[in-house]
């Protein structure tokens, strides 16, 4: 029996990946080189030096320091909060409100499992920050996604086995985290790339529970 849920954020709950892109895309700007929205689904579901890594990689840009490389994620992440911090509730994805009040109706545990080391401050944004019992994000685990660390942590805040909860992620790596975790899962967006979840969806507007639920458990 399924007793919790665990989600990413980006591209699960709200979109903030168009504003990781506009930082991204403009510190590589300032470096000299152009990053396109295909290079940046590179960067989906992992960390922000990771990320950056991958940039400095399209850019062809070598021989930066650990200090200087600091130097870039830190300027990086200053725009994108000067975004973030403009959210509204407006810009939580179709039907994710009404689903995650669901689960709360029917006693599910709800966690974050995320990257993302601004997620407090985005669901404080979008007005659902008290929907969640548990809180994981890039600022308490040292491993990034596939690791299943984030999950695994989740898990152990709402005292529940892996057995008994499921990711909502949109992105493989996240899908491979849930997995390693021995987790089941529900990919968010498309089957192609979210081949190995358990269920995947488009999105949730529309979604019940209940059926959900009964997917996953035929799915086994």
């Amino acid at each position: 029996m399924i007793k919790a849920c665990l989600f990413d954020l980006d591209g699960v709950l709200v979109d903030t990946a168009k504003y990781h892109y506009l930082a991204w895309k403009r510190l590589a700007e300032e470096l000299g080189f152009y990053f396109s929205v295909h290079d940046n689904e590179r960067l989906k579901g992992i960390s922000r030096m990771a990320s950056l890594d991958i940039l400095l990689e399209v850019g062809n840009v070598a021989d930066k320091s650990a200090k200087e490389k600091l130097e870039m994620a830190d300027k990086k992440n200053g725009w994108y909060l000067d975004y973030i911090t403009k959210m509204t509730p407006e810009e939580i994805l179709p039907g994710v409100q009404d689903f995650l009040h669901d689960l709360k109706s029917r006693g599910v545990k709800i966690a974050l499992g995320s990257a993302s080391k601004n997620a407090g401050i985005i669901l404080d944004r979008v007005g659902i920050a008290p929907l969640f019992d548990v809180v994981v994000d890039g600022n308490k685990v040292a491993n990034a996604k596939p690791d299943p660390e984030v999950f695994l942590l989740g898990a152990r805040g709402l005292d529940i086995p892996p057995s008994g909860c499921v990711v909502f992620e949109d992105a493989a790596a996240g899908i491979e985290a849930a997995i390693r975790a021995g987790m089941r899962s529900v990919g968010v967006g498309s089957p192609d790339i979210l081949q190995r979840a358990t269920v995947v969806i488009p999105g949730f507007d529309g979604v019940q529970w209940p059926d959900l639920e009964l997917k996953m458990s035929l799915s086994l």
